[in-house]
């Protein structure tokens, strides 16, 4: 083998292994601090719905089309029948559904904790992207289904159609943390139509990174995964790396799990480890500069002791080299230590600011 095409060779398994331990590390979702409860603060009302996911029709995964959707309707909505709402579409993580999202940021206390410190009244919406190996990476796939336009279509328009909301992008806003920072940031590059301001948190795989050579028994271990349950025996690093796969490098010819891993037996495969790094925000934000210029306002933050910092530091920086307004904070945490406290207190307030409400609106 020519030193070239052995150093592509070497490269390309940095970049493998790389990827892992970044998803490995960041898309971990564990216990986060709770905020104390506000005085005064008044419940909302929770609705726990299913939406037919059209999107996601025929994915060869087989994953559910009819979807999980926690809803939570601000204090009055039941009493003032007149009133209509701006929505904040919140996405979750990897490893977890709607469900622990909702213990993570802990709704519905910090919905009710933003209202009772003055945040405008807003309905918030979690829909749940997980799939057989953990994670869609709101990702459109033959393999998964298409998760960005099961959000930013079927989920938005079964809310509009169901509850009394203000139809338009200024009075939508979509936000997301870690594998869910990334939806927001692929979803929301696409999809200036839908949502008129974004909320970045602790956002994953923006960037690949490199580190040592692939590891031949994961790559083994991953290539024995034949059924759902295969998968759920898997290591988190390992499980998360399928995840990637199915959502980045799918392939209907490959069954039973129709995805192409990135290496095998030790050996990269090129073409994919190419198909993955063109899921990286950072190697196609600057196709949606004009898109990203048409938003009200787009907020990142991300925690002082996060592996991630460095991929919103360069997400920051790059919008900032379009002169595309933003702002963008590193707060003293880890990648989960402060998403409660960071949902009621900056998230919450944020949308109240730059959503079109029933007061504002024209």
């Amino acid at each position: 083998m020519h030193l070239k095409s052995k150093r592509k060779v070497h490269l390309i398994g940095r970049f493998i292994t790389a990827l892992s331990l970044s998803i490995t590390a960041a898309l971990a979702q564990v216990k986060t601090e709770v905020p104390e409860v506000v005085s005064g603060a008044k419940p909302v009302t929770a609705e726990r719905i299913k939406v037919h996911g059209t999107a996601l029709e025929g994915n060869l995964e087989g994953d559910d089309v009819e979807r999980d959707v926690i809803v939570f309707l601000p204090p009055g909505y039941a009493s003032k029948k007149n009133v209509r709402y701006p929505v904040l579409y919140a996405l979750h993580g990897y490893s977890i559904g709607a469900d622990q999202w909702s213990k993570e940021i802990h709704v519905p206390q910090t919905i009710e904790g933003a209202f009772a410190q003055g945040a405008h009244d807003m309905i918030v919406v979690l829909p749940d992207s997980k799939t057989i190996h953990n994670g869609s990476m709101y990702s459109s796939s033959v393999t998964t289904g298409d998760f960005e336009r099961f959000i930013a279509h079927d989920v938005v328009a079964w809310v509009d159609s169901h509850y009394r909301t203000i139809p338009q992008r200024t009075s939508r806003g979509l936000v997301g943390h870690s594998m869910g920072g990334y939806g927001a940031t692929r979803i929301g590059m696409k999809y200036p139509d839908v949502f008129g301001s974004l909320y970045i948190m602790s956002p994953c795989c923006l960037a690949p990174r490199a580190a040592g050579p692939s590891n031949p028994e994961s790559d083994k271990a991953l290539e024995a995964v034949k059924t759902p349950a295969d998968s759920a025996k898997l290591p988190f690093g390992l499980r998360a790396q399928l995840a990637s796969a199915a959502a980045w490098s799918p392939n209907p010819k490959n069954p039973p799990l129709y995805l192409d891993l990135p290496s095998k037996n030790g050996v990269a495969d090129a073409e994919v480890i190419a198909k993955w790094a063109a899921n990286s925000p950072l190697a196609f934000v600057d196709q949606y500069v004009g898109n990203l210029r048409r938003y009200q306002a787009i907020s990142m933050d991300v925690g002082d002791q996060d592996g991630l910092r460095a991929g919103a530091s360069k997400l920051h920086e790059v919008l900032d080299r379009y002169g595309i307004p933003n702002t963008f904070e590193i707060y003293k945490g880890t990648h989960t230590s402060a998403v409660a406290v960071r949902f009621q207190n900056y998230v919450m307030p944020f949308f109240s600011k730059n959503l079109c409400s029933s007061k504002t609106c024209k």
